[in-house]
């Protein structure tokens, strides 16, 4: 990063995780002291000179011990996912940010970059080119707990800021890259039972784990240079939208599977989902059905979005490009 850059004292949370690891290691590149709060322990951290704490982030307490002394905090922990109680993501997410709102406001800590995501604003339908003005819909519309929580977290993030208290909202859009335990993991690991959902012409856009990194980090020295953006939310991706279905297998290639073949109705789909749904419910099921109302629409619909705030405000530019990624992709994955 930049040479004038002055070391400073950072709180990541979830640092142990893709998205946070990834932030991590760029802070640890240009000089800054890192701390990881995460529930659970990261020996690789300790050894890459992070020091590793260990906490909830419902225990006020252990948050705001966190956060002593730091000059910027990355709150990317959270709990994601399309199943499970809503009072789980509820506390984390909603309950769980405001812990670290309230520990920054406590420690006079003087920025807060927040992972969030563009589910926050998912109506269902296809979102095209969307922007940052695009509003929050109606809390009964979601599908499932995770982006209702995400948006009342981002709200009250925005709610936070001030001259003294500098907020960024990120919303990184389906973060892939080697190593990656979510997207790619989850697409071959299902690779023999996937089947395209709707038409197969949805678009998407993506981003890819450095470049999601990056974007981090910008808008963490972007909040100390400008204070205009503070409280504003940011569309994070490759700026490369592209069939949904091309995506995903030019991920299976990477991974070594066939592509996907099937074909299903998105009204089908979402039947099954909502069936699914309902015996899980109905049976106390807490395992993650194969198939969601919300999941037939994220993948048969259209979600890319515009990222010219970003591009304008953070000076974010995706420098790994998708194709350049997928080479990465392939590498890690041939050579583990």
């Amino acid at each position: 990063m930049s040479e004038k850059h002055q070391p400073e004292q950072v709180l990541v949370t979830g640092g142990g995780g893709f998205l946070g690891k990834a932030i991590i290691r760029r802070l640890l590149e240009r000089g800054d002291q890192v701390r990881s709060f995460a529930r659970s322990d990261y020996p690789d951290l300790r050894e890459m000179g992070v020091t590793v704490i260990r906490g909830d982030l419902t225990n006020a307490q252990a948050v705001r011990d966190a956060c002593e002394g730091c000059d910027v905090v990355f709150h990317v922990a959270a709990k994601v996912g399309v199943w499970g109680q809503y009072e789980d993501f509820y506390s984390i997410n909603v309950l769980g940010t405001q812990n670290i709102i309230d520990a920054c406001q406590h420690h006079k800590v003087s920025r807060l970059v927040y992972t969030s995501s563009p589910s926050a604003i998912f109506d269902g339908n296809d979102m095209e080119g969307a922007d940052e003005s695009v509003p929050y819909p109606p809390a009964d519309s979601y599908l499932t707990h995770y982006p209702k929580t995400k948006a009342e977290a981002e709200q009250r993030v925005t709610s936070a800021s001030s001259e003294t208290f500098r907020t960024a909202i990120l919303r990184p859009h389906l973060i892939w890259g080697p190593e990656d335990p979510h997207l790619v993991a989850r697409i071959l690991e299902r690779a023999s039972s996937l089947r395209i959902i709707g038409d197969g012409n949805n678009i998407i856009d993506t981003v890819y784990i450095d470049n999601a990194a990056d974007a981090q980090i910008l808008a963490a020295d972007a909040l100390k240079e400008n204070p205009e953006i503070s409280g504003r939310a940011y569309f994070i991706t490759q700026g490369e939208p592209i069939n949904a279905w091309e995506m995903i297998n030019k991920l299976l290639h990477a991974g070594g599977k066939p592509p996907i073949k099937g074909r299903i109705s998105y009204k089908a789909a979402y039947r099954i989902g909502s069936l699914m749904e309902f015996v899980y419910r109905l049976l106390r099921i807490k395992s993650e059905p194969r198939m969601t109302r919300f999941v037939a629409g994220e993948l048969a619909k259209s979600h890319w979005f515009d990222i010219s705030a970003a591009k304008r405000d953070l000076k974010y530019n995706p420098k790994i490009s998708t194709e350049e990624g997928l080479k990465y992709l392939q590498e890690s994955l041939q050579n583990p």
